[in-house]
């Protein structure tokens, strides 16, 4: 139930456990880039500190605006005390 920023090649991104199930998203929200990582995650959701956009965290679905476009989604694996994301 908690989320973290981690930078990758500079790229900021959202890191979210949800159950125990870790899940990767862009940090920025599309609307006017607040910080998802700061945001309150419940369940699948995360809420956008800013002006108050939900996206579902594990599919990137706008579930209430402002914001329209849905946020970005990385595959993720882990590998023994790393978890390693894709953001190709």
């Amino acid at each position: 139930g908690k989320s973290r920023l981690v930078q990758i090649n500079g790229k900021p991104i959202a890191l979210y456990n949800v159950a125990g199930t870790l899940h990767a998203t862009d940090d920025l929200c599309p609307h006017r880039a607040g910080p998802l990582s700061e945001g309150v995650l419940d369940g699948e959701e995360i809420t956008c500190p800013w002006h108050g956009s939900r996206f579902n965290v594990i599919s990137g679905a706008v579930l209430q605006g402002p914001a329209a476009r849905e946020i970005k989604c990385y595959p993720l694996k882990i590998e023994g005390d790393s978890v390693l994301i894709s953001v190709e």
